[in-house]
């Protein structure tokens, strides 16, 4: 297979990609053609529309992978809490290199309390790797079959999310985050985490099928990463399939870089953002390193807008939300 460049954020390299087979249109083919002998299209309009989809779109997706080592040290200053986390994925990355082999991570557990960056961790990965980003909040879940799928055969039934992410996305090689996975909740009919025990596994990963596809998918090259804030709500085999990473709070220094580097990331997203401080004050980050860092960019978005309503361009600390106003406040570590 040929490969070809894809575009990435300037910083993190131009990574290269080739192309990979998801699913087998034969096969698809196949289960519409017996789906319109038996005459019960009407009856599986859904089904029959999800299999025309899959041809339309065809199976081929990029695998992508950094075509040399990236430069982390954006991602250490960002996530100085994730060290070790990034170290490992240093190491897929060097494997993968000067080779025709896909990129493979070991899937990834973060252990840690809530608001420490487990998720934002998340996205700098996608960034990093140069492919997609699929979240699926297990809180909020209120199906077991939301990674699946359902049978075609309920009313209502639709695909799990890792069926869409490989078939309505571009990649072979999303990253496929399972937020709060401790928080998942079985129920007498189904456990919301049974898919995991093959997915998590390459070999069987391989040939996935989705319950209301019905269609073998190659799931085997996404890159999963779990969150938890207990790790004793998840099953020892799901645990046993993932390198497992305590993420502790960041310490103050740590909150105060990570508080700075939003303040310039803000700005560069938008044109108004040319007109402010290029750097935030230094009583701006002690009053903003108190926040847990999902709340952080949040915080800021109020600040410049105080500011302006002031007409100014410049951030004091009274633009920021007081304190007290934030449910995440985090401890840090010394």
């Amino acid at each position: 297979m040929s490969s070809r460049s894809l575009v990435a954020s300037p910083p993190l390299g131009l990574p290269i990609a080739q192309m990979r087979s998801v699913f087998s249109a034969d096969e698809v083919e196949r289960k519409l053609a017996k789906l319109q002998a038996s005459g019960n299209e009407r009856e599986y309009e859904s089904l029959r529309n999800t299999w025309q989809r899959m041809l339309e779109r065809g199976p081929q997706r990029f695998a992508v992978k950094p075509s040399g080592i990236p430069d982390m040290a954006p991602l250490y200053d960002l996530l100085p809490n994730f060290g070790e986390v990034l170290d490992d994925v240093k190491r897929h990355v060097a494997l993968s290199q000067d080779s025709r082999d896909s990129l493979e991570v070991t899937p990834i557990l973060l252990l840690g309390p809530p608001g420490v960056g487990k998720t934002h961790f998340a996205k700098q990965l996608a960034d990093l790797l140069g492919t997609s980003l699929s979240l699926v909040p297990m809180s909020s879940m209120t199906a077991g079959w939301l990674l699946s799928g359902s049978s075609s055969q309920w009313k209502g039934a639709k695909p799990g999310k890792v069926f869409e992410a490989l078939i309505d996305g571009q990649y072979a090689n999303p990253v496929i985050v399972v937020d709060e996975i401790d928080k998942a909740n079985a129920d007498a009919q189904y456990d919301p985490l049974g898919a995991l025990y093959s997915l998590l596994e390459h070999d069987t990963a391989q040939n996935f099928v989705d319950e209301f596809a019905e269609v073998p998918i190659d799931a085997s090259q996404v890159i999963w990463v779990t969150t938890a804030n207990d790790e004793r709500h998840i099953p020892e085999p799901i645990m046993n399939r993932m390198n497992v990473f305590e993420i502790a709070p960041p310490t103050l220094e740590a909150a105060r870089k990570i508080g700075a580097h939003l303040y310039r990331g803000i700005l560069g997203e938008h044109d108004w953002g040319q007109r402010f401080d290029p750097e935030p004050a230094d009583d701006v980050l002690d009053q903003l390193a108190v926040l847990a860092p999902r709340e952080m960019r949040r915080a800021l978005v109020t600040a410049f807008g105080n500011a302006r309503l002031d007409n100014r361009y410049r951030v004091e600390p009274d633009d920021l939300p007081k304190a007290g106003t934030s449910k995440s406040r985090i401890g840090f570590l010394q």
